[in-house]
């Protein structure tokens, strides 16, 4: 019977793609679509493309590795076996954790932006810091229900949210002016294009949950890979058309006029006043989708991290109050952050962390080729590129916001602080724990 209820609970391939999409496709392409066009031009559409290229090239890892090491720790386990048990691996880890609390209060602030002009009453910030405890609260209680309750809501917000997105594209394809889409590459328009392909690689960030969730998928031998590179294909098509759709509609100087609400500006010329409204609720589906898959990949990893060492043991309690623990305290973290903090410059920090990340998991496949086998070309041009890209990335910060960039090696170097207080207090041990696993 308990065997029956745990398969009945497990993520299918669908799902396991509706969470990944749901991250990718969250605030960003609604919130910095403004930024990309002021960066990139007409170039916008070209920027996606070479973004989803890069994500593939990380994704080759991800998937090789997600498929021959079931655990919910993600890429944190690949870290983990290839460099073991040392202050880096812990300090990554924790790192790791605490991006996904710091983009829960990241996605609970982009909510509250946009559901507060919906509503007939003065906004305030009272009204805001009670909409952001809400849609947090209402996505943990979902995340009490269970991994199959979790991955069933995000199938149906992803699909309300690609059908808008799909509206939006349809109905606007027809009235594009193509000189406005046509790419304009050179020596010029080439600082522009890299800066925008830095940034807008991090709208892919969203893959990497799938391996957070591959101890309840079925079959994540198979699907790991399937869900990876499905939602990365979904999610290039969509930024892609949405990009040329709006691009091609709006003079340029419009789009970057209107920064936060480019695609509700975009959508006017074909759809008037109501463009602006089908835009926003575009935007409250995919952030409270993206805030679903990332709490509840966040939980995942707390547990995960706990069980395996990383933190401390209360977080590897399996129950409280009938859910895992972690989920209440990565909740619990991401409200307060939302509360205290303006993360509108931290959202640049944890976009950094990130790439850190990505480039140890390559480098942990390369260090573990031999042993679970992989293309060397592949995994060495995807950690050059990614490399390329995060140098890419800390000079745009120091370009264009300095805080951000000196705050970076801060949280870095501070994780490392902090590691090193807790190995020496805790002397923990990591372990090692994934099924599935072979040369």
């Amino acid at each position: 019977m308990q065997e029956e209820s745990r398969n009945h609970d497990r993520i299918g391939l669908v799902q396991a793609v509706s969470l990944a999409v749901g991250t990718m496709i969250g605030a960003s392409i609604f919130s910095i679509f403004g930024l990309g066009a002021r960066i990139a031009g007409n170039n916008l559409p070209l920027v996606f493309v070479i973004s989803g290229l890069v994500a593939l090239l990380v994704a080759y890892s991800y998937a090789w590795l997600g498929s021959r090491m079931v655990s919910d720790a993600g890429p944190m386990e690949f870290i983990l076996q290839a460099f073991g048990n040392n202050l880096l691996t812990g300090a990554l880890s924790f790192l790791f954790w605490m991006t996904y609390v710091i983009s829960i209060a990241l996605f609970a602030k982009g909510f509250a932006g946009y559901f507060l002009p919906l509503l007939p009453l003065p906004g305030t910030g009272g009204l805001e810091s009670i909409v952001e405890v809400c849609i947090v609260l209402v996505f943990t209680a979902l995340g009490v229900m269970g991994s199959s309750s979790v991955g069933r809501a995000e199938f149906w917000i992803v699909a309300i949210k690609l059908g808008i997105l799909l509206l939006f594209v349809v109905l606007g394809i027809w009235s594009i002016q193509a000189e406005r889409i046509l790419p304009h590459v050179s020596r010029d328009s080439l600082p522009g294009i890299l800066n925008a392909t830095a940034i807008f690689f991090l709208s892919y960030m969203g893959f990497g949950l799938v391996t957070n969730a591959s101890e309840h998928m079925e079959d994540p031998e198979r699907n790991v890979p399937r869900a990876i590179y499905t939602s990365i294909l979904v999610v290039s098509v969509v930024y892609v058309l949405v990009s040329v759709v709006a691009v091609g509609n709006l003079p340029l100087p419009e789009l970057v006029k209107a920064e936060d609400y480019a695609l509700a500006e975009a959508a006017r010329p074909f759809l008037g006043s109501g463009g602006y409204l089908l835009v926003t609720w575009g935007a409250l589906f995919s952030i409270a989708s993206a805030l679903n898959a990332t709490l509840y990949g966040g939980a995942n990893v707390a547990y995960a991290l706990a069980r395996d060492g990383v933190l401390p043991k209360t977080f590897d309690r399996k129950l409280w109050f009938g859910s895992m623990e972690g989920l209440y305290i990565t909740a619990g973290l991401g409200i307060v952050f939302a509360l205290l903090f303006n993360l509108n410059g931290i959202a640049s920090i944890t976009s950094s962390i990130f790439m850190v990340i990505y480039l140890f998991v390559l480098a942990s496949h390369w260090r573990m080729r031999r042993r679970f086998g992989g293309n060397p070309v592949v995994i060495a041009t995807g950690f050059a590129v990614v490399l390329a890209v995060f140098l890419l990335l800390l000079h745009y910060q120091w370009q264009t916001a300095r805080n951000a960039f000196y705050a970076t090696w801060m949280v870095l170097g501070g994780s490392l602080g902090t590691e090193w207080i807790y190995f020496r207090l805790t002397r923990r041990r990591l372990q090692q724990r994934t099924r599935g696993s072979h040369a």
